[in-house]
């Protein structure tokens, strides 16, 4: 297995570094032409997979280096538009590369479908008649799917409960579905249309929504990993310096929501970017993920930080994980295909697994980058070129106008310009 150590990888062309990827992943030619594309969605390709469409939105594709998760080297392919992200992931990966890498599992890919029942004459007697009814609801949800139940997949259980609300006492069904390899929103929404008539029927109420939940608390996925404190003696600070203002930092996070949403918003970075590059559900990720978070009532942070015996940082995440291998934009964008080979994962729950690590090296590079050098300081460079572009900098003239804008202190759209505007005068001379 070759190594995600690639040292000096940022400093390579894109050309350079498609290739090493592409050697990385044992891509075929073709594969490697299409990840070095500009273009890699065809007009004629999106027209097919959305409506209205009238063109093809790009975004920067980005490779993050260093991750060892359960005792194996990944290149994490990433889609996103905001500077530092993939930079510090990298950074944050090496970290725990020294400390063995991260360990990671995920549960059984399972998703929830629901059915509001409302109008129900006898609610608690309804609900018992369901339960009884348990293995005939579940053998009518799996004839939905004769090929997920030949892989191993299908309905599993049925969980029935009761629920107050302004409209009255409602039945709230939730079928339990394996989905094996797949996100699973379609399979599983196909089940629950399937059932509600027999549900009408069995519980003398009326079917509403039928519909798959994003809070996908069946289906969690967790990572942990080390930090020699010795990697953390940054910026003038000892290492237990170093460890305890990580430590503080989270425990921010853990004291005010404020901060907390912030602080998940960081996660939150690394894992959409991933689920872009692989063609995933980013949004019922993000909905699952924040849902959980304020599952006691009040939100907290997805991660934990402590100390060990040995003064080390250790670091761990929980949050669910509703991403998939297989099916619809996975299987449609050409790009998503090949991040997936990019990735080497063979099933949903490894692939949960690596989305975990992600999610916890993100926090680790925002929470050290905020502790240890302020946000802006690696930020703003990067931040500075997106400014110059914006002013309509070209080649050399970008990194021209983001010294001096850095020299200066004043990253803005109006400085930009102007010194623009002065490059090229100074140039006609």
């Amino acid at each position: 297995m070759p190594s995600s150590r690639l040292q000096g990888f940022y400093q390579l062309s894109p050309a350079e570094r498609a290739r090493r990827v592409a050697e990385f992943a044992n891509l075929s030619e073709e594969e490697a032409a299409l990840l070095a594309s500009e273009s890699p969605l065809t007009l004629q390709q999106a027209d097919r997979m959305i409506e209205n469409v009238v063109g093809v939105y790009g975004l920067p594709l980005a490779i993050a280096t260093n991750f060892v998760i359960n005792e194996r080297d990944y290149l994490i392919p990433m889609v996103v538009e905001e500077p530092s992200v993939v930079a510090g992931l990298s950074y944050a990966a090496r970290l725990v590369r020294a400390g063995g890498g991260f360990h990671a599992l995920a549960d059984a890919p399972e998703m929830i479908g629901q059915i509001q029942v409302l109008d129900v004459p006898n609610p608690a007697a309804a609900r018992l008649r369901l339960l009884a009814a348990e293995k005939e609801l579940l053998e009518r949800a799996n004839a939905c799917d004769p090929v997920l139940t030949a892989l191993g997949g299908g309905a599993r259980a049925l969980q029935v409960r009761l629920a107050e609300s302004p409209v009255g006492t409602m039945l709230i069904v939730h079928l339990i579905m394996d989905v094996r390899d797949a996100m699973g929103a379609n399979a599983v929404n196909t089940a629950v249309e399937a059932l509600a008539p027999h549900v009408e029927r069995l519980t003398g109420g009326r079917a509403l929504l039928r519909i798959v939940s994003n809070l996908a608390d069946r289906r969690l996925a967790r990572a942990w990993g080390v930090v020699p404190k010795e990697e953390l003696a940054l910026e003038g600070l000892s290492p237990e310096e170093g460890v305890q203002r990580i430590l503080e930092a989270h425990a921010f996070a853990e004291a005010d929501p404020y901060r907390a949403a912030t602080h998940n918003k960081g996660i939150m970075n690394g894992v959409d970017a991933v689920a872009l590059a692989t063609g995933n559900d980013w949004r019922a990720i993000e909905a699952g993920a924040h849902a959980y978070a304020a599952r006691s009532g009040r939100y907290k942070p997805l991660t934990a930080w402590e100390r060990d015996a040995q003064g080390n940082l250790v670091g761990s995440i929980e949050l669910p994980m509703a991403a998939g291998i297989f099916g619809g934009a996975t299987r449609a964008h050409p790009q998503a295909r090949l991040a997936i080979k990019i990735l080497g994962v063979r099933t949903a729950q490894q692939f949960a697994e690596v989305m975990a690590a992600v999610g916890l090296a993100q926090n680790l590079a925002a929470l050290r980058a905020l502790a240890m050098e302020g946000i802006q300081r690696g930020h703003m460079k990067l931040h500075a070129r997106q400014v110059a572009m914006a002013a309509g900098a070209i080649g050399e003239e970008v990194e021209a106008v983001v010294e001096r804008m850095l020299a200066e202190g004043a990253v803005r759209s109006d400085r930009a310009a102007e010194i623009l505007a002065a490059l090229r005068r100074e140039g006609h001379r």
